[in-house]
């Protein structure tokens, strides 16, 4: 199987240290981070049709992985503040 595409460490490259900090930290920000990667590699799964899913379950999920992302960047931000 090829890259996944929209990893943190991809989405966030400046961060990657802050990241791995905060993981380590904050258990609510583990379970962000952990949730996004699960729903990532659903979304690029349904994606490459490798397990394809109905067209609102898969934009359901890019919704659900964008709030995520969103908190994750909220997470940061505070830290870099």
């Amino acid at each position: 199987m090829s890259h996944t595409p929209h990893q943190l460490t991809e989405e966030f490259p400046q961060h990657v240290d802050a990241i791995a900090r905060l993981k380590a930290e904050d258990a609510h920000f583990a379970k962000l981070v952990d949730t996004y990667n699960e729903v990532n590699q659903r979304v690029y799964l349904a994606e490459s049709n490798v397990q394809p899913m109905e067209q609102l379950a898969e934009e359901q999920l890019r919704k659900e992985r964008s709030l995520l992302k969103d908190q994750i960047w909220s997470a940061l931000s505070a830290v870099s503040a």
